[in-house]
C-alpha cells in the first residue's frame, strides 16, 4: 500500500520528543514535508527524522501537491488560521488539542472545512490506547455499577517564561493545554455530555496564565467529575472511576510510555485485581487511524463535533471563574 505523504507545520519539540520515532515505523504515512519560519532550522529536522522536503515558510508547505494531510503543532493561537490555509488548500487536517482558543472558533474551523469537503480532527492521542478502550468497556459491561464520579489530576512544573505555554497570548495556560484533557477523558468516561461547571482558578503575576485549575463538571442525575491541572505543580497525572458497585483507576492516563503495558487497578466485590493491556504507541495507533480514514474515505475517529463540546465546556468553565458562579455549558 502507498503510504499517505505527510506535512508537518513547525519543527516542534512536541513532535521530535514523542511522534517522530511512531512515524518512522507507520505502515500507512510517510514524514514527507516539514516546514519553519527558519530553513536551516527545518533542513535539519528533516534530516534527523527522515523527511524528504524541508521548506522555509508553512505557505510553501501547503502548495506542495505532494502532500496527503497535515499535522498542526503549532502554539494554540495559530491552530485556526493555518486549519483554514490548509482547508483552502485541499489538505485534511490532525491539529493538536486544544483545537482552537474557544468554542465559536471550534465552531468556525469545522465549518470551514465541511464546505471545502476537507476533514478535520483534534489530536487526543490517549482515546486510542488500550488502556482506555478497555476501562470504557469495564464502565459500559457495569462491573463497577452504574457510574457517578471521575477525578483527574494532570500536573507539570513550568516556569520558563519563553515556554509557550506560559504565554497568555499564545494561548498558554493549564486550562487549554492540560484542562482540556481532564474535561475530555470525563466526557469520554461518562459518554455523555456536561450540564453545568464550577471553576476556580489561580493565575501567575507574571506571567498573567492559570496555573492552578480545580473543576467540577455536572452531567446530571448526580453524576460529576471533578479535576485538578497545574503547570507549577510536581508532575502528576492519574484518572479514578467512581461506581456503585466499584472503582477503576488508569495509572498514566494521558503521556503513557510506549514500552510497558498499561495498567488499569479495578475493585469490585468480588475482589481487587490490576488488568495490563497490550504495548503499543498511542501516536502511532491516532495518527494510522487518521491515516486509514483518509484512505478509506470514512469518518475521522473522532468527529469534529467532539472538539466543539469539548470548547464549550472550557469556555463555561473559565466563565464559571471569572464570576464565581456555577455556569452552563453553552454550545456556539
Amino acid at each position: 500500500m502507498e503510504k499517505l505523504k505527510m506535512g508537518v507545520l513547525g519543527c516542534s519539540g512536541h513532535y521530535a520528543k514523542r511522534i517522530a520515532v511512531p512515524m518512522l515505523e507507520s505502515l500507512l504515512i510517510e514524514p514527507y514535508a516539514i516546514a519553519s519560519r527558519d530553513l536551516r532550522k527545518s533542513e535539519e529536522f528533516a534530516r534527523r527524522w527522515g523527511f524528504s522536503k524541508a521548506y522555509g515558510s508553512y505557505e510553501e508547505l501547503l502548495q506542495d501537491k505532494d502532500i496527503d494531510f497535515i499535522y498542526n503543532p503549532l502554539p494554540n493561537h495559530l491552530h485556526l488560521p493555518w486549519i483554514k490555509k490548509a482547508a483552502d488548500a485541499g489538505k485534511p487536517m490532525l491539529c493538536e488539542k486544544p483545537l482552537t482558543l474557544n468554542a465559536q472558533e471550534a465552531q468556525e474551523a469545522a465549518e470551514y472545512c465541511a464546505k471545502r469537503k476537507v476533514p478535520l480532527m483534534e489530536a487526543f492521542m490517549y482515546r486510542f490506547h488500550p488502556q482506555w478502550q478497555h476501562s470504557r468497556d469495564l464502565v459500559r459491561s457495569g462491573e463497577i455499577g452504574s457510574l457517578m464520579a471521575t477525578h483527574c489530576v494532570f500536573a507539570y512544573n513550568n516556569r520558563d517564561p519563553r515556554n509557550i505555554r506560559n504565554i497568555a497570548e499564545y494561548g498558554g495556560g493549564a486550562l487549554l493545554d492540560i484542562g482540556c484533557y481532564a474535561v475530555s477523558s470525563a466526557r469520554f468516561m461518562m459518554g455523555q455530555e456536561v450540564e453545568r461547571v464550577f471553576c476556580t482558578m489561580q493565575r501567575d503575576p507574571e506571567f498573567k496564565t492559570d496555573i492552578l485549575v480545580s473543576g467540577i463538571l455536572d452531567f446530571g442525575a448526580g453524576r460529576r467529575s471533578t479535576f485538578t491541572v497545574g503547570t507549577q505543580l510536581f508532575s502528576n497525572q492519574r484518572f479514578d472511576v467512581y461506581g456503585t458497585g466499584g472503582s477503576l483507576s488508569i495509572e498514566v492516563p494521558f503521556n503513557m510510555y510506549n514500552d510497558v503495558s498499561g495498567r488499569i487497578h479495578v475493585a469490585t466485590d468480588v475482589g481487587r485485581r490490576i488488568v495490563e493491556t497490550e504495548i503499543v504507541d498511542q501516536y502511532l495507533l491516532e495518527f494510522d487511524s487518521f491515516a486509514r480514514a483518509i484512505l478509506e474515505k470514512t469518518e475521522v475517529p473522532t468527529p469534529v463535533s467532539d472538539a466543539i463540546n469539548n470548547m464549550a465546556v472550557l469556555d463555561a468553565l473559565k466563565k464559571s471563574a471569572e464570576t464565581g458562579l456555577w455556569c452552563e455549558v453553552e454550545k456556539p
